[in-house]
């Protein structure tokens, strides 16, 4: 497989590059495609590089994930808070793919037009639902959920994924907690317009039961595992030391050819400068992760451990 370094030292190469990542936001489609169950699911960690695997993943003519990539199914069923803003993710999700086809001046294919509408009207999230949703997708090409949210499921949400999908692949991206917790909330402050003052306000912020839900790995790992003990997990450090090796594990585990990937060493939704909790915060937070870093050594051992920065 090409690691994608030498993308751009070419204008042939930089061209090439070009044309995937145009290609990337309109995956092919089988208008006449039947309903099917995905064969693949990485079910996260938020902020842990899924959206970079979905750009690589999205160049791979045997691979086919959803032109909104988060299904946010599962959760909908098991997580009911999750159900308010998935509303808002299926209400916006649509026209924000119309007009990313418009920006980059390629044409809306009316059958991917008619799919949108179709998929986030009338009744939503049953089964017959689901696998509309991966209609679409090529008979070449195994159809594949991203949706980060699935690995917070409770152990009945777990049970009713391996129930559905019993030979699923699952994929799950691991990064190390502060981190992780520091870009959630990051993330989240700029979503929300707001910019702590004083280091009491950092504090409070910190303090925030949901940067701590989306990274307990110390849970979620073993809930996981139980049920597909043959899950690939990746560190979130390697996407930057060895992306090529990432990809070669992701392409052995999914069953997939080699493939070339454009735009390999390029982040996608990184963190703008700024916004970053004073060191007093970032402290507390050690701390109070310092228990998730144990179990990631006693699960998948130090050397993973030590890549996931």
């Amino acid at each position: 497989m090409t690691s994608g370094d030498d993308a751009t030292d070419s204008a042939g190469d930089a061209a090439l590059a070009r044309i995937l990542t145009v290609l990337a936001i309109s995956p092919a489609f089988d208008p006449e495609g039947k309903p099917k169950k995905p064969g693949a699911l990485c079910i996260g960690a938020q902020k842990a590089g899924t959206s970079w695997l979905a750009q690589m993943l999205g160049q791979h003519p045997q691979v086919w994930i959803p032109p909104f990539k988060e299904v946010q199914y599962f959760n909908h069923l098991h997580i009911p808070e999750h159900r308010r803003w998935i509303g808002w993710h299926y209400r916006n999700k649509p026209q924000e793919i119309r007009d990313r086809h418009q920006m980059r001046k390629v044409d809306l294919e009316p059958a991917l037009d008619e799919y949108l509408t179709a998929i986030t009207s009338g009744k939503m999230f049953h089964n017959q639902w689901y696998k509309r949703v991966f209609a679409p997708a090529p008979e070449h090409a195994m159809p594949m959920d991203f949706t980060p949210e699935y690995s917070t499921l409770p152990e009945e949400g777990v049970d009713a994924v391996a129930q559905f999908l019993p030979k699923a692949k699952v994929i799950y991206l691991i990064r190390h907690p502060v981190d992780r917790a520091v870009s959630q909330l990051r993330m989240n402050l700029r979503r929300e317009k707001r910019n702590p003052a004083t280091l009491d306000d950092w504090m409070a912020e910190i303090a925030n039961p949901v940067l701590f839900d989306r990274g307990d790995y110390a849970t979620y790992l073993p809930r996981w595992l139980a049920r597909y003990p043959d899950m690939l997990v990746i560190p979130f450090g390697r996407i930057a030391s060895n992306p090529g090796a990432v990809m070669d594990a992701v392409e052995a585990h999914l069953g997939v050819g080699p493939c070339f990937y454009a735009n390999m060493n390029q982040k996608v939704f990184a963190n703008a400068p700024g916004l970053m909790p004073p060191p007093e915060a970032v402290e507390a937070l050690e701390e109070r992760m310092a228990p998730q870093i144990r179990a990631i050594r006693q699960i998948l051992g130090d050397d993973f451990a030590a890549s996931l920065r």
